[in-house]
């Protein structure tokens, strides 16, 4: 597993708890272990594909990468849950570009 890779699971990972916890508060304290789950287990998968060995690119192309890779991953748990959090599927775009920022940002 390359370093990328950990990386990027290890930031959809976190995002996953960020959003697990926001998706519950808007619930109500109402959602169920099921749904809690699937979603962060979607965060994580957006991690891994974003956090595939990529072509280099310009950072903001990368970060469309990452936005439009979120963009697919999400649809699937947002189609899936029959289109009812809208939130959530807005804030995995967002996530895939924040994945992506963190690995392509600038080591000094």
């Amino acid at each position: 597993m390359t370093k990328r890779l950990k990386e990027a699971l290890i930031g959809g990972a976190l995002l996953g708890i960020v959003c697990v916890v926001g998706a519950y508060i808007r619930s109500g304290s109402t959602a169920s272990p099921v749904f809690v789950f699937s979603l962060w287990y979607n965060r994580v998968i957006i991690g891994l594909a974003v956090g595939a060995p990529w072509k280099e690119t310009s950072r903001r192309n990368a970060l469309l990468r990452g936005a439009i890779l979120g963009l697919l991953v999400s649809f699937a748990f947002y189609n899936a849950t029959g289109f009812q959090d809208p939130v959530s599927f807005v804030a995995g775009i967002l996530y895939g570009a924040i994945i992506e920022g963190w690995l392509t940002r600038s080591k000094k």
